[in-house]
């Protein structure tokens, strides 16, 4: 069966966002699928990452809702939604001196009651999330002395340890390099392939169209288009959502669609 026939684990239902006076997303409907890889694409500012913190309930709408199996998150408690949906945030900041095991030890709260304190299941699930990341053995390593790509790493660790079917990314890629990302980027696709639904907001539309099962394109606050790469990203939608001149065509390791950029005149 289609998995777009289904209904979606996750949607957004005449969903407006904004900060303060100023509106940033206004009357989107999106639906997220289980076993999709969805990118969110689209300039500065279009509305983004904004969209997807109100997934996870970060952000309160100001009209419309956000509903996990159906079911508006509004009315749910915040335990039981984060036991279905995790987020990687921007940028995140660590506490001062917290370390490695500590961090991602938090993943394991969600899951924590009054009647159900720390379990085998717990060190279980922490010592997976550690191997997973290639950080086994430095649980005890401060996460401020790690470089750049492992403190990453270590954040990721911390959302597999929340064992969450739903994996929201945002930028994940950010202020890494080339290999770093890469790096990454595989292993969300690997975790999409064993069955996690990925939703990732992405720079890079190279990237995005190699990894992605859809592309969601966003532009001033609105979905633009939205499919598969191969079937939306074209020159014209490129040059009316990013104003750039580009060519589109096959990149030579994946088969997936290659954006060219045409080489602009000095101003």
């Amino acid at each position: 069966m289609n998995p777009h026939d289904a209904r979606p684990v996750l949607s957004a239902a005449g969903l407006s966002l904004g900060y303060g006076s100023r509106t940033i997303v206004a009357g989107l409907d999106l639906g997220i699928h289980a076993g999709d890889f969805k990118v969110i694409v689209g300039p500065n500012g279009c509305g983004k990452s904004t969209l997807l913190k109100a997934f996870a309930r970060v952000n309160k709408p100001t009209a419309g809702h956000i509903a996990l199996d159906g079911t508006p998150v509004a009315r749910m408690k915040g335990r039981a939604v984060a036991r279905r949906v995790s987020l990687l945030p921007q940028s995140a900041v660590a506490p001062d001196g917290i370390t490695v095991g500590d961090l991602v030890a938090r993943g394991r709260h969600p899951h924590h009651t009054l009647l159900r304190q720390w379990s085998p299941a717990d060190d279980a699930a922490i010592a997976a999330a550690l191997q997973r990341t290639r950080l086994t053995g430095m649980e005890k390593v401060p996460v401020a002395s790690l470089s750049g790509g492992q403190r990453q790493r270590a954040w990721l660790a911390m959302v597999l340890a929340q064992d969450t079917d739903i994996i929201l990314l945002d930028e994940p890629t950010t202020f890494l390099d080339i290999a770093h990302q890469y790096d990454l980027l595989e292993l969300f696709a690997q975790l999409n392939r064993e069955g996690r639904t990925i939703v990732a907001v992405l720079h890079d539309l190279n990237q995005a169209a190699r990894f992605a099962s859809d592309l969601v394109v966003m532009k001033d606050g609105a979905i633009h288009a939205q499919g598969a790469p191969r079937a939306i990203l074209t020159p014209e939608l490129i040059r009316q959502v990013f104003g750039l001149e580009a060519d589109v065509m096959d990149d030579p390791q994946s088969s997936t669609p290659m954006v060219v950029p045409h080489v602009r005149a000095a101003v």
